[in-house]
C-alpha cells in the first residue's frame, strides 16, 4: 500500500502519505500511537473505508478493493476486535453465512458440519459446528471468527488487537495458531500495543505517526524500549510507582450478592468483597464469568438481584445511576461506544455531561467554562483532535477512550469502577492513565478495577478478586507472589483456593 491518503469530509486526515509493505508467509506487527492511522489503514485494504488516493498493488499488481466482498475476492481477511457474529446462530451457520452450502435450493446442513470438521482439523482448532455461537467461550469464538475468514479463501488475515481479552494460555494457543497459518504460507497482520507479544510473535514491524509511515523494523532488531520511542517519540516507564498508601474506611461493600436468569442460569453466586480507600481491588477472569454482570449492578445498570451492594454504608438497592453517582462513584465503561460516549455530540459535551453544575450560571452554559474545561481535558489526556466541537465519533476508539476516562477522574472520586480503561489505547496513554489511577488512590481514591490485561492487572493491582462461572474462586492478597500462569489457572477454573477468605 502506497501514497495512501484518507482526507473525511469535515477535512480530518487519517492517513497521510502512508506506506506498508507486507511479504507473503510472515507475521507482520503494524503499532503506532491511537490516532495513528492504523485501523484506517487496514480498513481501506479491506475495503471498509476508501482511500482519497493512493495505490494498493497485490502480488504486483494494482487492485481497487471498494469492499468486504471484493476484499474477499483477493484472499483479503479480517477478524475484528469485536467479533461480528451471530450468538442465536451456530458455528456452521455462522462459518458459511453468506455462502450457504445448499441441495435443491435448501441449506445442506449435514454438508457445511461436514466442510466445518474438516476446515478446523486442517487448521488444528477443535470446535463443535452444531453449538450456539453464544454458549461458546471468547477463545472459541476468535476460532469461530478465523474459521469464518478460512472459509471464504483468506490467504492474507488482519487481526484488531486480538489477544484483548485472552488469558495468558489462551494468548499462546492463539499463537500456536497463528504459526501453524504462517507455516501454511498465510499472511498475519496484527493491530497491537502489546509490545511483549509483538516480540513473541512477529517478524517485521510497521510504525506509524500522525498518519503517516514511519519505519519499517525487523523485530530482532529493535528491544521493546525502542520500540515504544519510535511510537510515542520518548521513553515510556512500563512500571508504576506505587507509593505506600494507608488504607482507609471500607467504600465499598458487596454482601453475598446473586444474580439469576430468568431461564434459571446463574451469573453472580453469593459474591461478597470490600473495596477501601486508598486501595485498588482488581476483578479479573475470562470475560463472561460474572465481572460485566457485577459492575452492571454496582454501577446502577441492574436493580434486579438478591444481596446488598453498599457504598459509604449505604445500601444502593433502587438508586437511580445519578443518584448512586452523586454518592461519590464515577463509572470508565467496558464498552465506550455504547455506554461511555455519545458519538453524535462533541468533545466538549462530552466531557461536561457529568459536571454541568461546574460549567453553569444558574440554568445557562457558561461557555467560557466549558471551553476552559474541554481544553484541559484535552490537554492533559493528549487527546488528537481537530479542537472540542469535534463530534467524539471521528475520533479513533483509543482517542475515545481517553475522553471517557479525562471525564471520570477529572475529579477525585469516592468509588472508581474502571472496567477495562486501557482496551485499545496506545502505550503512551496507558502510563498516563495507570498513573491517574495510581494518584487517585493516593487521594484516598477506593478503586474497583476490572481487567483482562495481566501486565495491567500486576502493575496496578493491590488484591486480585479471580471469578469463574459467576463465582469468587480466589482472592490473592499478595500479589507479587503469583505469576501470570498461575492466575491464569484461576481464570480458566482449573485451580481454586480451597476456602476463599474475605479480603
Amino acid at each position: 500500500m502506497t501514497n495512501i491518503f484518507k482526507i473525511y469530509d469535515n477535512g480530518i486526515v487519517a492517513n497521510n502519505n502512508a506506506f506498508i509493505e507486507i511479504f507473503a508467509g510472515e507475521i507482520h506487527a503494524l503499532a503506532g500511537e491511537n490516532g495513528a492511522g492504523k485501523s484506517t489503514l487496514m480498513k481501506i485494504l479491506y475495503g471498509l473505508e476508501k482511500p482519497t488516493s493512493g495505490q494498493i498493488y497485490l502480488n504486483g499488481h494494482e487492485v481497487k478493493i471498494t469492499s468486504p466482498l471484493v476484499a474477499n475476492s483477493f484472499g483479503i481477511g479480517m477478524v475484528h476486535q469485536h467479533f461480528m457474529l451471530v450468538n442465536e446462530l451456530t458455528v456452521a451457520e455462522n462459518i458459511f453465512l453468506g455462502q450457504e452450502i445448499t441441495k435443491n435450493f435448501m441449506i445442506d446442513r449435514k454438508k457445511t458440519k461436514e466442510a466445518v470438521v474438516k476446515l478446523a482439523e486442517k487448521f488444528g482448532m477443535s470446535i463443535d459446528p452444531e453449538e450456539k455461537v453464544g454458549n461458546l467461550s471468547i477463545v472459541q469464538k476468535q476460532k469461530v471468527e478465523i474459521l469464518k475468514v478460512l472459509a471464504r479463501n483468506a490467504k492474507i488475515i488482519i487481526f484488531d488487537e486480538p489477544t484483548a481479552v485472552l488469558t495468558p494460555q489462551e494468548t499462546q494457543e492463539f499463537f500456536t495458531q497463528l504459526e501453524l497459518l504462517k507455516k501454511q504460507e498465510y499472511t498475519i497482520i496484527i493491530i497491537t500495543h502489546k509490545l511483549k507479544e509483538i516480540k513473541q510473535i512477529c517478524d517485521r514491524i510497521t510504525i506509524m505517526k500522525n498518519g503517516r509511515f514511519i519505519g519499517m523494523f525487523d523485530v530482532n532488531a529493535l528491544s521493546e524500549a525502542e520500540i515504544s520511542r519510535l511510537m510515542v517519540g520518548r521513553d515510556i516507564v512500563q512500571e508504576v510507582n506505587k507509593p505506600s498508601r494507608k488504607r482507609g474506611d471500607i467504600v465499598l461493600t458487596v454482601n453475598h450478592l446473586s444474580k439469576i436468569t430468568s431461564s434459571g442460569k446463574m451469573l453472580l453466586n453469593d459474591v461478597s468483597f470490600t473495596c477501601r480507600q486508598g486501595e485498588i481491588v482488581c476483578l479479573c477472569g475470562v470475560e463472561g464469568n460474572g465481572q460485566r454482570e457485577l459492575v452492571d449492578i454496582i454501577t446502577g445498570f441492574d436493580q434486579d438481584y438478591s444481596g446488598q451492594v453498599m457504598i459509604k454504608n449505604q445500601n444502593i438497592n433502587k438508586k437511580t445511576i445519578k443518584q448512586i453517582r452523586d454518592m461519590g462513584e464515577s463509572h470508565i465503561p467496558e464498552d465506550r461506544t455504547l455506554y461511555g460516549v455519545d458519538l453524535a455530540s462533541s468533545i466538549a459535551d462530552n466531557l461536561i455531561s457529568i459536571a454541568l453544575t461546574d460549567v453553569s450560571n444558574g440554568i445557562f452554559i457558561n461557555k467560557k467554562r466549558v471551553e476552559e474545561v474541554s481544553e484541559e481535558g484535552i490537554k492533559n489526556y493528549q487527546i488528537k483532535c481537530e479542537n472540542a466541537a469535534q463530534k467524539v465519533e471521528m475520533l479513533s476508539g483509543g482517542n475515545m477512550q481517553k475522553v471517557v476516562v479525562a471525564r471520570e477522574t477529572r475529579k477525585t472520586p469516592s468509588l472508581l469502577v474502571a472496567n477495562q480503561p486501557t482496551r485499545g489505547v496506545d502505550i503512551g496513554a496507558i502510563e498516563f492513565i495507570h498513573k491517574k489511577i495510581v494518584d487517585l488512590s493516593c487521594d484516598k481514591t477506593a478503586v474497583l478495577l476490572v481487567s483482562s490485561d495481566l501486565s495491567e492487572v500486576f502493575r496496578l493491582a493491590d488484591k486480585i478478586i479471580v471469578f469463574y462461572a459467576g463465582k469468587i474462586v480466589a482472592k490473592i492478597t499478595n500479589v507479587s507472589e503469583i505469576t501470570e500462569e498461575e492466575l491464569g489457572l484461576y481464570m480458566l477454573g482449573l485451580k481454586s483456593m480451597d476456602e476463599v477468605q474475605d479480603v
